[in-house]
């Protein structure tokens, strides 16, 4: 039979030492005795207990001074303190300094049993959500540098410890600044190639076979300037992981080669004929979609496949705003220290504003702001005022209301001049850059542009006088155009 439990029980007296161990023993729990408080130190330090019973009256060092001792060595030990005098000043001097109950004799056997099991099942309880804790922080201390409680990140997390131990491909999704790396250096760290090495490829940053020469290396004389051999970054990486950053960037005849790496987990070097063998774990990310790519004919079928054997989506941080306070509290901390500034914290107004915007360059955009906001800062307090006006000036999107009239109204002309309003609005609020416009407005800047020329609209930066204006985005609703004016084509 299992032991419910292991007990300590400190007694002076030998008669009450064998009815406790005949007692508890005859109940299914393990006793171990000592007869005064230096033996049960002693044993308390040489290993651990479920329960203690501690006699208050003992020579030498007493029950009470016992009981501390014991709560210095084990805060969560539960003890249970014996006396034969049952006086309400001996019983609260016990509970105050950490017993868990006491009991007077002469006992009843069943009374003792009783506040035992209440005491062993509480320690059992704290044993168990201490090792849930400790499980739920070796589940995510590896995840240090990305921040979130939303239940969508909660998502990502889960995905990455699922994924983390295999040796399949990942391919990580996001927009730009949503830490598609920090993802993929948590799937490396979280697997059994966390002591190998991680290696990141920025896949676009290089010509095709500058671009082959790092990856897979080249042989002496195998171009121009290859005076001596040189090892690629895949054997560099072996038994590791490697790290494409924006695979969408690799061109169409460095992908076929990446593909042959994927399938037979091996390579040649430029100029070679020698067959390297890799056991390499690929992470591949980007910000584009590869499947539209794959049906343009720029990106390989076979390789989208070979990549897209486990996929996980990183939100926008317009789409898990609640975790922006706490982004921007890590944030905080980190360039405060870099900065050799104490206790700096958000004015209310301030953290409004960060909460309110969109953050088109997700993640990394907000860091930006803080570090700004940090470095800037006079004092310990940032205020609103070293927001960046862009942030600040943000307003809810809404929708302008009108009513139809009863003659009917023109669709497209509705339509036309509510996109040209909302475009010179952008445009105002973005000082007139129209790359900024157009992140504000989630659209290629090439698109903007086509639709500033259909538009005819002349980009202005705000004025001084205009800033009492009211924002275009909140303005007054969009009055119906005159059935006489012509149609936009």
């Amino acid at each position: 039979m299992s032991s419910k439990g292991t007990i300590l029980v400190i007694d002076d007296e030998e008669i009450m030492r064998e009815i406790l161990d005949t007692l508890l023993s005859r109940e299914g729990y393990t006793v171990r005795l000592a007869q005064n408080g230096h033996e049960g130190l002693d044993l308390a330090r040489s290993m651990p207990f479920d329960a203690a019973i501690v006699d208050v009256m003992m020579p030498g060092i007493d029950g009470i001074a016992t009981l501390e001792e014991l709560r210095k060595l084990d805060d969560d030990l539960p003890v249970l303190m014996v006396t034969a005098y049952a006086s309400v000043e001996t019983a609260l001097a016990a509970m105050k300094r950490g017993a868990f109950d006491y009991i007077t004799k002469p006992f009843k056997n069943d009374e003792v049993l009783v506040v035992l099991h209440n005491a062993v099942e509480r320690r059992q309880l704290v044993v168990e959500n201490r090792a849930l804790k400790q499980n739920l922080q070796a589940r995510y201390h590896k995840f240090a540098n990305i921040i979130g409680k939303s239940s969508r990140m909660r998502q990502v997390f889960d995905l990455v410890i699922q994924a983390a131990p295999s040796r399949s491909t990942v391919l990580v999704y996001g927009e730009s600044g949503t830490g598609k790396e920090l993802v993929a250096r948590a799937l490396h760290t979280n697997s059994t190639r966390a002591e190998r090495p991680f290696i990141t490829v920025n896949s676009g940053s290089l010509p095709p076979d500058l671009l082959e020469s790092n990856l897979f290396g080249h042989v002496k004389g195998a171009f121009t300037g290859a005076v001596y051999p040189k090892k690629g970054l895949f054997e560099l990486a072996d038994k590791g992981s490697i790290f494409f950053d924006e695979i969408g960037n690799v061109p169409l005849e460095t992908q076929a080669k990446l593909l042959r790496v994927i399938q037979e987990r091996e390579f040649m070097r430029l100029g070679g004929v020698e067959t390297i063998k890799v056991d390499v774990r690929i992470i591949a990310a980007t910000n584009v979609d590869l499947r539209k790519m794959m049906e343009e004919g720029k990106f390989r079928e076979d390789l989208y496949y070979r990549l897209h054997v486990i996929s996980i989506t990183l939100p926008p941080l317009r789409d898990r705003k609640e975790d922006v306070p706490l982004l921007a509290q890590h944030f905080l901390e980190k360039y405060s220290e870099e900065n050799a500034k104490r206790d700096v914290e958000l004015a209310p107004e301030a953290l409004d504003a960060l909460c309110e915007y969109d953050w088109p360059g997700n993640v990394r955009e907000l860091e930006n702001v803080i570090e700004r906001a940090v470095v800037l800062s006079p004092s310990p307090r940032i205020g609103i005022d070293l927001i960046p006006d862009h942030v600040r000036s943000a307003r809810p999107f809404q929708l302008p209301s009108f009513v139809v009239p009863p003659e009917g109204i023109s669709f497209k002309d509705v339509v036309g001049d509510f996109e040209r309003r909302l475009i010179e609005s952008t445009l105002e609020a973005a000082g007139g850059v129209q790359k900024r416009a157009a992140e504000l407005l989630h659209i290629k800047p090439t698109t903007l542009n086509e639709m500033i020329k259909r538009y005819d609209i002349k980009p202005r930066k705000r004025k001084p006088a205009d800033e009492g204006a009211p924002d275009a985005l909140s303005a007054s609703p969009v009055p119906p155009p005159s059935r006489q004016s012509p149609s936009r084509s």
